[in-house]
Formats: C-alpha cells, structure tokens, sequence
C-alpha cells in the first residue's frame, strides 16, 4: 500500500495521479497502450510509462491490463483508526457513495448498510446520496439562472473534468460551478460534526468510499476548490468485505440503531446517481445528455464542441460505463449493479433532502478550473507551428498502421514524440527495416 500525502501536506504539481506502475509485473505487451484514451502510455525499455500530463485516471489502462500491472493508490482501511500508525482522529466519518447500496444482494433497505458502518467503528454516517440530491436541487436553480452558460457540463465526475482541462478548452466554461455530492457530503458532515462533539476540525477524520482511482486523485489534488475536506479515501472493494457478516448480522438480529434513523436521508434521486443517467434523470428536463465510458465521452464532448447539439441544457458524463457503479474499485458487475439500484429504488421516496435555508457557499468552486494546453507541442506559437509541420513530415514517413510497436500508441503520437525528441523514428520497426536493409544493400519494393 502506498502512503498517500495531503496535497495540504505536500505541495504536489496539477498532475498527481493515483494510478501507478508495478514494474515487475509490467510484461511490455500493449493492451493499456492501445486502450488509453487520451495516448497517455508509452512503452519504453520493455515497460509502459504513463505521461502524468495527460493522464486522467480513468482506469482504462487497469481495466485492460491483463498482467494486473496498472494498480490503484488508495488509503487502507487501517488508517481510519490509526492501525497503520497514521493520525487517530477522535471522531470518524463515513460517506458512502450510493454505488456502495448496489454491491449487496437483495438489499431492499439502506439501514442495513447504514448501520454496519457504524458497526465498523465510524462515529457518524453521511450519505453521498442525500449530498447529491442537494447538488440536484441547486443545479436546477442554476439551469434556469439566465446566466449560466448552457449546456451546464457535470462536475461530478473528477476523470471527465480533467480531460477537458487538457483537450476542450472552449468547454471549460460550461463546467458546473457545483462541487461534486463527496465533497458536499464532507462539508456539511464536517459542520455537523463540530456542532456536535465541538471538537475542533483536525480532531474529526472524513473518509470517502471510493469506487474508482479518479476520485482518490480529487482527494489529493482537487479541481475547483483549494483543499478538499475529504481526509482519506479508501477503497470500496476493501469495505465491502468488512460489512457483509455485520450485514447479516444485523439483519438476523433485527437490529437498527436511533442514530441510522437520522443519517438515512436520500430518496431516489440521490441514489440513482450511482448509475448511468441518475444525475440527469433528477434535474426534471427533458433537455438533457447522458453519456458513459470514456470513449463515448470524448465523441461527446467533440460533438458538443463542433456545435453539434441544439437546445441541451445538461450534459452528464461518466468516464466509467455503467456510472460510478462501473469503477474499478467496485466489486458487482456495473450492469447488474445498475439493476439493483433500480430495485432498491422502489422503495424509497423521491428524495429525502432539500435546503431548508439559502445556498451554503460551499457548494461551488472556490477556484477556477482552467484549461492547460499539455498537448501543445512547442512553447511559443512560433516554436508549436514549426514542430507541427516536422511532425507532418514524419508521419508520411511511417505506414499509417498505428501497430504500436514503436511503443506510441499511433503513427502521429509517435511523430510527436520524435519531434519532441522523446522518441526516434527508427524506433518504427518498418522505419528501422528500411535502414537495415539499406545497410546491407538490399533494395525494398514496395508493395
């Protein structure tokens, strides 16, 4: 396990990432090569490297690697009550994501999961789900705010916001002012906290249960706010197993706590949200987008900046197919996940939290998302278009069969790696048969 570090604690460039290498087990092969979305891997001396700048941590590369080389950073469960001689926090918090309800066979009641995480030792529980409804109830008002620049964009998922940090400048505007249900969660968890016990904040520990990596990366090195009040994130295929027998227990001995009474909020709205079109289905318009899986996202998002759609007034994407239940730190089949939240759905009202008062301030950003051109080959303008036209000229040097033995995952990634001088062009195996050849006198016909 992997120490992580506060970005608090450690100042960290824009481009922490919580998805790692193990070396050893990294066989060479180009399963994550060609499957990442945004040509964020190379292979280079028998092993993949990934470029942090253009990474987004959405766990393609994890997904596909089948030597499990690809691994995700996230905290351990021991330190939570300081078993791994990390900091003890006197009062401990739980969010549960609403993807977490839909690991559970025939779970026909939130309380359950609910009560065996206090089981657990967690002194208080706040669901993810009553934050999103929440998040729900403002992004209505901000959609009918003449204001807003339309089609509001989801900020819920940290992997989408980070490519288009680095890919869709002219869509950084559209981004939702709005922090993501976990870290609203975190703030009014933490108040409600220290209006309870008066303990001051460093005393109180909150701990997310992760379903993906990305959302580790938001923990450590937020977009659009200065420092998030998520203390750890754990993983939740590292919870999962520890509520099970206080589950089964529970429901054996009928038990329910007073305190489970109070912290089971959300109604349907905020635990659709953990599967695909949830967020949007809670806005109430007809007007809107749904998209999952990475690689619809990035059509999606070109579309919408080729001026392709008319008249949308939301956009939700989700980097994982399926929704959040689709992460890579989730145990269930994301498509049998999204069939049991349905079922779970049945039995609970619309929603069970609204704002009783005025919008919290802590509901938006506190800092600008802005774009950073990582993609730009040169520095200057001068420098960029000069590169551009050497990369011109590499590619119709290569074959054009994007193979990927050179270690690029396309001809024109490998082009700009050899004009970045990152790469040469006889690392293109049909480059280097050609000099090879020409070494020994032997003329090539082209076929």
């Amino acid at each position: 396990m992997i120490t992580l570090v506060k970005q608090s604690e450690k100042q960290y460039d824009s481009f922490f990432h919580s998805i790692s290498l193990d070396e050893e087990s990294c066989k060479g092969c180009i399963n994550c090569l060609k499957r990442c979305p945004t040509e964020a891997i190379r292979i280079r001396r028998g092993k993949s490297l990934i470029i942090k700048e253009y990474c987004t941590d959405c766990a393609a590369c994890i997904r596909v690697c089948p030597h499990h080389a690809k691994k995700s950073t996230f905290d351990s469960f021991d330190s939570v009550f300081g078993g791994d001689g990390s900091q003890e926090y006197e009062y401990k918090i739980a969010l549960p994501p609403p993807e977490l309800y839909a690991q559970f066979n025939n779970l026909d009641e939130k309380s359950l999961v609910l009560n065996a995480l206090l089981g657990l030792g967690f002194d208080d529980v706040y669901e993810v789900a009553a934050a999103a409804e929440l998040v729900s109830e403002i992004t209505r008002k901000l959609l009918k705010n003449e204001k807003a620049l339309l089609p509001v964009i989801s900020s819920a998922c940290p992997s989408v916001i980070r490519l288009i940090r680095v890919k869709f400048p002219n869509l950084v505007e559209n981004i939702s002012p709005l922090v993501s249900p976990a870290e609203m969660a975190a703030n009014a968890a933490v108040r409600r906290a220290m209006l309870r016990t008066r303990l001051p904040r460093e005393k109180i520990g909150v701990f997310f249960i992760t379903p993906c990596p990305a959302k580790v990366t938001e923990v450590y090195a937020p977009l659009g706010v200065k420092k998030s009040q998520i203390d750890k994130a754990i993983a939740l295929s590292d919870v999962y197993p520890r509520l099970l027998p206080l589950m089964k227990d529970i429901a054996a001995r009928g038990l329910e706590s007073e305190a489970s009474k109070e912290i089971n909020k959300a109604g349907r709205i905020g635990v659709s949200w953990g599967g695909h079109g949830g967020e949007a289905g809670g806005l109430l318009t007809d007007n809107y987008l749904a998209v999952d899986g990475i690689e619809n996202v990035i059509k999606a998002l070109e579309d919408l900046e080729d001026s392709k759609f008319k008249d949308l007034e939301f956009i939700e994407l989700n980097a994982c197919s399926g929704g959040c239940v689709g992460g890579v730190l989730a145990v269930e089949n994301p498509y049998m996940a999204k069939v049991k939240l349905n079922i779970l759905r049945k039995y609970l009202p619309v929603s069970g939290t609204r704002m009783d008062e005025a919008i919290p301030p802590y509901a938006y950003h506190d800092e600008k998302i802005e774009f950073q051109p990582v993609y730009r080959l040169g520095e200057t303008l001068e420098e960029s278009i000069n590169l551009m036209m050497t990369v011109d000229e590499l590619v119709k040097k290569f074959p054009g069969l994007d193979c990927g033995c050179c270690g690029a995952p396309t001809c024109r990634a490998h082009a700009e790696d050899t004009a970045r001088n990152l790469a040469s062009e006889k690392d293109c195996i049909h480059i280097m048969r050609k000099y090879l050849h020409k070494a020994e006198g032997l003329e090539i016909h082209e076929s």
